[in-house]
């Protein structure tokens, strides 16, 4: 199979059976993380930036992994080390990286389109790792896998979302890929939180969170992301948590094996309490450790080895 786009800018425009292509290719290379030498030669040669104008642990750490279990060379660029901070343009910023020819870029940046900006400004493939509140694919994609690996399947589940649906990236990626996949999806968080007309993605919407657990498959809960918000969105955080926090009472609720997703960072005590952050419902590690072999297979397709334009 080959792909359409030489980008990954969301999964809104992928097929489900590119998200498949991407979900098989991260399976035949997740084993090369458990090797002694967690190294082969794919992409000796290349040369990927992650570009980054936003904090990340997992996300940027597990790009620059992904990509020297490859064998690529790798250079990490922040905004607070770039000469964005004399003034220079993202557009300029990256005609100036395209100069120096490397292979791939990778970018996280604060505004929702840059990712796709670039993509009609430099003549290399631009990976989005998070722009604004779009899209997070490779989130998506980590998310799916992980699902399929502990559930053996997508289709027919029942995924809730639980949090800030309206400032998150990671939600529109999971509504996206998941409904794509054949899962049925829920959203559930305070009124300030769940954009106007989302149900127009096909979703359900819940206000109230028992409703929206009662036969869940799958739980993703999501940070609340004061750095995105103006006015504080609900009263306090400790009502915020009394009223939509996964905690012991509420894992009692779930099926046996209903799993428990967090994209990271997680909120102890706010969204999720330990108990259900580290209990045994939690694939929230799972999640992290796949995100290196889903890049894998994002860096390896989009090398220009896959893809027909």
């Amino acid at each position: 199979m080959t792909l359409k786009s030489r980008h990954l800018l969301g999964l809104e425009n992928l097929t489900r059976a590119e998200i498949e292509y991407f979900l098989d290719t991260a399976g035949s290379l997740k084993e090369i993380s458990s090797r002694d030498i967690k190294k082969v030669p794919t992409l000796r040669g290349k040369t990927v930036i992650n570009l980054f104008f936003e904090a990340s642990t997992r996300t940027r750490t597990s790009f620059e992994i992904a990509a020297k279990r490859l064998s690529a060379d790798t250079i990490n660029i922040s905004a607070s080390t770039s000469s964005v901070t004399k003034g220079e343009t993202l557009i300029d910023t990256a005609k100036n990286i395209e100069a120096m020819r490397p292979d791939l870029v990778v970018i996280r940046h604060p505004a929702s389109g840059a990712p796709e900006l670039l993509s009609r400004w430099v003549d290399l493939p631009i990976i989005n790792a998070g722009d604004g509140t779009h899209e997070h694919p490779t989130q998506g994609l980590l998310d799916l896998f992980t699902v399929r690996e502990k559930r053996g399947k997508i289709d027919g589940l029942t995924l809730a979302i639980i949090g800030d649906i309206t400032h998150s990236r990671v939600a529109r990626s999971d509504i996206y890929g998941f409904q794509k996949m054949g899962a049925r999806v829920r959203v559930c968080g305070p009124p300030t939180l769940i954009p106007p007309g989302i149900e127009s993605l096909g979703v359900q919407k819940f206000h109230r969170l028992e409703p929206a657990l009662e036969g869940a498959d799958v739980v993703m809960v999501l940070r609340i992301q004061l750095e995105r918000q103006g006015t504080p969105p609900f009263p306090t955080l400790r009502e915020y948590s009394k009223l939509f926090g996964i905690n012991l009472e509420r894992l009692r609720r779930l099926k046996p094996d209903t799993l428990i997703m967090h994209p990271g960072p997680i909120n102890r005590g706010v969204e999720i309490s330990p108990e259900a952050a580290y209990g045994s419902h939690s694939v929230i590690l799972d999640q992290v450790e796949n995100g290196v072999a889903v890049r894998m297979a994002v860096l390896y397709l989009l090398s220009g080895r896959s893809v027909d334009a």
